[in-house]
C-alpha cells in the first residue's frame, strides 16, 4: 500500500469518527429540545442514560435490550465506552442504590428473614464485586446502621470477626444481620460462608451480641441462613 492510499484511508476513518461525534451532539441537542417542549417524562430509558452518561444512544439501547436496565453496569466492560462514561454509569447505579436505601431512613424493623432479605438486597444494587455488610440492630430489631465492613473475596476469613466486633460495638448493636453478595449469581452458601459465619457468631457471642441471620444476595434473590437452619446458634 502506498503512502497516498494509506493517508486517504486514515482521513476517511477520521472523517467517519468526526461525523459520528457531530451526529451524537446533534441528537443530544434534539433530546434537550424535547425536554424543554414536553418534559423529561417524554424520554425513553436509553435516551435518559445517553444524556446522563454521554454514551452513544444505539450502544446504550442495545445494552438495555441485552442485559436489562438495572444490570447494564454489571456488563459494562463489554461495551465500547470511554472511562469517563463508565464512571458516570457506575455513579448512576450507586446513586440509585442510595435512593433505595433512603426509603429506610426511619429505622425499619427487621424482625423476619424476608424483611432482612429485602433490606439486604437493596444494599448490593449496582455492585459487580463481592462485599460484606453487618446490619446493626437495636433491642427492637430496628436498624441502627448497615455497615460495609469488607470488599473482596470472603476467603479472607481472618479479617471478619475482629472488624465486625468493632463495628457492632461502635453502632451499639443488640444483634446483627450479616449479609454479603455472590456476583456470580448463586445463592448457595459455600463452605467458606459457613465457616466465616461460625467464627463471627462465636466472636459476637462472647460479648453477648447475637447473629440473628446471614443473608446471601445474588441479583434480586436472597437466601437466609436462619430459614435454612445454617446459623447453628
Amino acid at each position: 500500500m502506498n503512502k497516498n492510499n494509506l493517508y486517504n484511508q486514515l482521513s476517511l476513518v477520521n472523517a467517519e469518527a468526526e461525523s459520528a461525534r457531530i451526529s451524537d451532539r446533534t441528537y443530544t441537542s434534539f433530546l434537550k429540545e424535547r425536554i424543554e417542549a414536553y418534559g423529561v417524562n417524554n424520554l425513553m430509558d436509553e435516551e435518559v442514560l445517553s444524556l446522563l452518561t454521554g454514551i452513544n444512544l444505539e450502544v446504550i439501547k442495545k445494552a438495555i435490550e441485552d442485559f436489562g436496565m438495572v444490570d447494564v453496569v454489571k456488563y459494562m466492560n463489554s461495551l465500547k465506552i470511554t472511562k469517563t462514561q463508565r464512571r458516570k454509569l457506575e455513579l448512576l447505579h450507586f446513586y440509585y442504590g442510595r435512593m433505595l436505601m433512603a426509603q429506610h431512613r426511619e429505622k425499619p424493623i427487621l424482625n423476619s428473614s424476608s424483611k432482612a432479605g429485602e433490606y439486604a438486597t437493596k444494599l448490593f444494587v449496582g455492585r459487580s464485586y463481592e462485599a460484606f455488610y453487618v446490619i446493626c440492630l437495636d433491642s427492637q430489631n430496628r436498624v441502627n446502621y448497615p455497615a460495609l465492613v469488607h470488599e473482596g473475596t470472603i476467603n479472607e476469613a481472618p479479617v471478619y470477626p475482629r472488624i465486625i466486633v468493632e463495628t457492632a460495638l461502635n453502632y451499639r448493636a443488640n444483634s446483627v444481620v450479616l449479609c454479603h453478595n455472590h456476583p456470580g449469581g448463586s445463592i448457595i452458601a459455600s463452605q467458606a460462608d459457613l465457616e466465616v459465619t461460625r467464627k463471627i457468631t462465636q466472636a459476637l457471642g462472647a460479648i453477648s451480641i447475637k447473629v440473628v441471620d446471614h443473608i446471601i444476595v445474588a441479583d434480586d434473590r436472597f437466601m437466609s441462613f436462619a430459614e435454612r437452619g445454617l446459623l447453628g446458634n
